[in-house]
């Protein structure tokens, strides 16, 4: 999830030592109350007017774990988990009580003894109360303090003793981690379990699946794996949602195609909504996804697929978000239901980011079969780590924070304004789309009567979801019944369609024949979306039958390729992957003409993002600094798409072609991307070289940039790399280090440490460097060891006016982060970007509500800690010299005091 959804994240480090005797500012938060105890856990957080905020409990403080899910159970008490420990119960204070905590009880679950300090039951990620019992979904590898592994438990109090003695593991789930078995939520009728697992989760053998189990890789693109290990080995289909009785003794899928959705709920309507977390090591590669809002209808396939083999949204057998969010890390997910809220709060879906500290309200708008949507930040506060909420009993929004072992708190929210907070009873809109698809529905199961009368003419529906349900009716039918039916099929939409079916069912034999069924579509006359649809039927039949051959290959060739290049840059992605897979005369030339060019660009995949990445740099130094370095050079991923493409192209080469080819991959090194964006360059670079003459490998690998590489092919050759060992740094034994003395520093070595953790891009030292921090070259006659290690490791102590960002707050809900650099009678100009300070945006003050200080310094916690004492030694001894080798810290004797 948040902390479950997020791979070990690039490290980028930023040096902000502010300076001490500068003009402070008391940088509280900003909250819809008039008045607040001044408490640092309330006052970070910013909230909607009319809304307030109770600090209730800080798990942490009293040893108890970090908490990250939550349940109510029939009696009005919470429940909760510790990622790494125990089940607790709560007696909430009533609202308004002037009580300040809640009663706090470990449950005794099983046969435990009193003073037994292993693990009765816990690590749970999802927790619900139904059908008078705990279900509880463990995320565990067994271990010494916990004894069972993941898996969903049921647990019962069937003595009335009101513990849980009585515990059934209904199902034993291969996975664990991050990405392992996550939530549970009951359904609307209140007879089922739906539950969400990662996409290290193998799917069990189910009883039922909604979504036909003949998922496949299906990408001609080069399938080329996570160059840092992370999910090499995980294939189709992704992490998936099931439904289950409450006994646990029938499983049917629902859904699957998710990269790692930690939890969801249902909508008013009954419709299940989902946010998938997006992988941000491959930020600005072209198979990248933001963190996505999706509709999980039934039978459901969201297209994720390790590293390049990432779906596109585009993909006709594939559905897209309701709304992409952007860069975060998604946890809880809840429905405003029963909510003592605002009509619209009521029926907002409730979507958490983890890395920056977002609870997103989700406004949904019936569109079609499906919705469309906006969202608003309900509440953020950095840092506010979000793991799980929920609406209470009492009709308060409850949400936790923590994860990873962080910090972790219990808040209240509930509403004050002038409202009204009457309960909303009116019936949900269901459009006659959204009738017509769940009507479709029904036949996502076992084979009946009619069902491809039923389902045949939708295929061709304008509705993409209606198309998607039609033909996942069809294809739980059996093939023999319509397989005839689809190669005749003359409608260019509804042909489309149903050989896509057939390739995922039918014989491979049947090649020619459905290839010359989607060959006889006339292809000009079709909307962009239908021409990319009849592209990918063609991509599906080759990666289930195999490329066509002799005159099937020419058909098809002559087909598309007198089309390519076309007028945008989603169609040329298509054309290209199935031109250079054919090997089709000419389409190097053509795929390299298009790679020279500057201005093609397909922006973020699947659509605009809610929250801009250079909205979220500030609001959490550790993530958003990697965002920073990202943007300052942010690669061309249409450019990557048609190189890496390239990559698998056997014939038609020429000295010529590879001079330029070869020379596009030297510049692609020089972008900055997510953490294994230059290893995915160098696969690609290697892939490529296998295609050149033994004799001329050496000279193509030069041109391609080997030189630039570490051995590795992760990582660009720096000056310096930190030797290490590192360390968490605390300030009394980093004092205790430098205090030390143990001879000369060496000036090189502390220059070269200076520049390799960036401090220079922020800082002047000597009048070269950046200014967003102060400048250094004095440091060393003003300030002590101790003064300028504390600045490093405790950057948010405090931080000067002069080089703190600024809170805007506007109308919309939304709000927007920055350094402020001037402003005039309309706008503010504000610079979001330490690594790219001209980089200016305009606010319009006509937008802006209100604005305040923000607590958080740009530095990156934990600079110092890749260093080893030696090498700390030299950076503080360089830091006090202000760059001036013949300071009398680098003379004979000195212990750089």
């Amino acid at each position: 999830m948040f902390f479950t959804y997020r791979p070990a994240k690039l490290m980028l480090a930023v040096s902000a030592i502010v300076l001490i005797g500068a003009s402070w500012v008391n940088m509280r938060g900003v909250s819809s109350e008039a008045t607040k105890a001044d408490n640092p856990r309330l006052d970070k957080l910013k909230l909607l007017p009319g809304f307030k905020a109770e600090h209730l409990y800080s798990p942490s403080d009293n040893k108890q774990g970090s908490w990250v899910s939550m349940a109510f159970d029939n009696k009005g008490r919470m429940i909760t988990s510790d990622q790494y420990g125990f089940l607790y119960r709560l007696e909430l204070p009533p609202i308004g009580s002037g009580v300040q905590q809640p009663k706090i009880e470990k449950l005794k679950v099983g046969n435990v003894q009193p003073g037994d300090t292993t693990v009765g039951m816990g690590y749970a990620q999802g927790l619900l109360y139904a059908f008078n019992s705990l279900y509880v979904m463990v995320n565990n590898r067994e271990n010494k303090n916990f004894g069972k592994g993941s898996g969903l438990y049921r647990l019962q109090d069937k003595d009335g003793d009101d513990q849980f003695e009585t515990v059934t593991l209904l199902k034993s789930l291969k996975g664990e981690g991050e990405h392992g078995p996550h939530s549970i939520k009951l359904s609307p009728d209140g007879k089922s379990l739906y539950l969400m697992c990662g996409n290290f989760t193998d799917v069990p053998k189910m009883d039922a699946y909604r979504l036909p189990p003949v998922w496949k890789e299906d990408n001609l693109f080069p399938a080329i794996k996570d160059p840092r290990g992370h999910a090499t080995d995980r294939m189709a289909p992704g992490g998936w949602l099931a439904k289950i009785d409450p006994d646990g003794q029938k499983w049917e899928l629902m859904g699957a195609g998710f990269r790692n959705t930690f939890d969801f709920d249902f909508n008013d309507a009954g419709d299940v909504i989902g946010y998938d977390s997006d992988m941000e090591w491959d930020f600005g590669l072209p198979w990248y996804k933001p963190t996505r809002i999706c509709h999980i209808t039934s039978g459901a396939e969201f297209g994720w697929r390790t590293a390049a083999s990432n779906w596109s949204p585009t993909f006709a057998d594939c559905l897209p978000a309701v709304l992409n969010m952007g860069q975060g890390s998604p946890t809880g997910v809840f429905a405003g239901r029963g909510a003592r809220f605002p009509q619209k709060y009521q029926k907002a879906v409730y979507a958490f980011d983890w890395s920056f500290g977002i609870m997103y309200a989700v406004h949904l708008q019936p569109q079609g079969s499906t919705y469309s949507a906006t969202a608003e930040e309900f509440i953020s506060g950095s840092p506010l780590p979000l793991t799980d909420g929920l609406v209470g009993p009492d009709g308060a929004v409850y949400f936790l924070t923590g994860g990873r072992r962080l910090e972790s708190d219990l808040y209240r929210v509930t509403y004050t304004g002038t409202e009204s907070v009457a309960a909303n009873t009116q019936a949900p809109t269901l459009t006659p789309e959204h009738q017509i698809r769940t009507k479709l529905e029904q036949y996502h199961g076992d084979p009946m009567a009619g069902a491809i009368e039923a389902a045949w003419p939708y295929l061709n529906h304008p509705d993409r979801f209606i198309r998607y349900a039609a033909r996942i009716a069809v294809e739980h039918q059996p093939v023999s019944q319509w397989q005839a039916k689809a190669l005749a099929e003359t409608d260019p939409v509804r042909a489309t369609y149903a050989i896509i079916a057939l390739a995922r069912h039918g014989d491979p034999a049947l090649k020619s024949q459905m290839l010359n069924t989607l060959l006889k579509i006339k292809f000009d006359p079709l909307t962009e979306t239908q021409q990319l649809d009849v592209m990918r039927a063609i991509e599906l039949v080759c990666t289930r039958a195999g490329l066509p051959e002799g005159a099937d290959k020419a058909k098809v060739i002559a087909y598309l390729s007198p089309r390519y290049p076309a007028k945008t840059a989603v169609l040329n992605r298509a054309y290209s992957k199935l031109l250079i897979s054919f090997d089709a005369p000419g389409v190097i030339e053509k795929t390299l003409a298009l790679l020279d060019k500057n201005n093609e660009d397909i922006g973020p995949v699947g659509g605009q993002t809610v929250t801009a990445s250079s909205d979220l740099i500030l609001r959490n130094p550790q993530y958003g600094l990697d965002i920073a370095k990202m943007l300052e050079k942010l690669p061309p991923a249409q450019q990557t798409y048609y190189a890496t493409m390239l990559s698998s192209a056997n014939t038609g080469w020429t000295p010529a072609l590879w001079d330029r080819y070869f020379s596009w991959f030297a510049k692609a090194f020089k972008y900055q991307g997510g953490r294994s964006y230059i290893g995915f360059i160098d696969k690609a670079r290697k892939l490529a070289l296998n295609h050149v003459p033994k004799d001329q490998f050496e000279k193509y690998n030069k041109l391609s940039g080997a030189d630039l590489l570490t051995a590795s092919g992760n990582d660009i050759v720096s000056d310096y790399s930190p030797k290490g060992p590192g360390r968490q740094w605390k300030l009394e034994k980093a004092v205790a280090i430098v205090d030390s003395g143990s001879g000369t520093r060496d000036f090189a070595t502390g220059q070269k440490i200076y520049s390799a953790i960036l401090c220079s891009r922020c800082h002047s030292m000597g009048g070269q460097g950046g200014d967003i921090g102060p400048d250094l070259t004095q440091l060393g006659t003003r300030f002590s060891n101790k003064d300028i290690l504390e600045a490093i490791i405790n950057p948010n102590k405090a931080v000067s006016d002069q080089y703190a960002s600024t809170i805007f707050y506007l109308k919309n809900g939304q709000s927007v982060l920055g350094r402020l650099v001037s402003e005039d009678k309309v706008n503010y100009s504000i610079s979001q970007n330490p690594f790219a300070p001209d980089q200016l945006r305009k606010v319009p003050k006509s937008t802006v509500t209100s604005k305040k200080y923000s607590t958080e310094s740009v530095m990156l916690p934990g600079l110092i800690n890749s260093l080893n004492g030696d090498e700390l030694k030299d950076l503080i001894a360089y830091l006090k010299a202000g760059g001036n080798q013949n300071n009398d810290v680098y003379k004979a004797g000195s212990k750089g005091k």
